[in-house]
């Protein structure tokens, strides 16, 4: 599955890090493309709008955290997956 392989990615030991902030924006990352490719389908469906944009919020919220503890970390997080313009940093 794609937690197992980025888990085993970012972290160099063989426990699972979920609390890790890498991998919960990764995580977070895939649950919002996985909903907006649902939402491109069902457009009115207002339950799984609302969850979207309260997971863009955890997800943005974590990236500020990120961004202000380690930005060399933040930038290279955000081209691996590939979540902003190169404009903006």
């Amino acid at each position: 599955m794609v937690k197992n392989s980025f888990i085993s990615v970012f972290s160099k030991k063989k426990e699972k890090n979920s609390g890790f902030t890498k991998f919960q924006i990764f995580s977070f990352t895939t649950k919002i493309n996985k909903l907006t490719s649902h939402l491109k389908l069902h457009k009115k469906d207002f339950s799984s709008q609302r969850g979207l944009q309260k997971i863009l919020g955890k997800r943005q919220r974590l990236l500020a955290y990120l961004s202000k503890k380690n930005r060399e970390c933040y930038k290279r997080l955000i081209d691996e997956l590939d979540i902003r313009d190169k404009k903006i940093l």
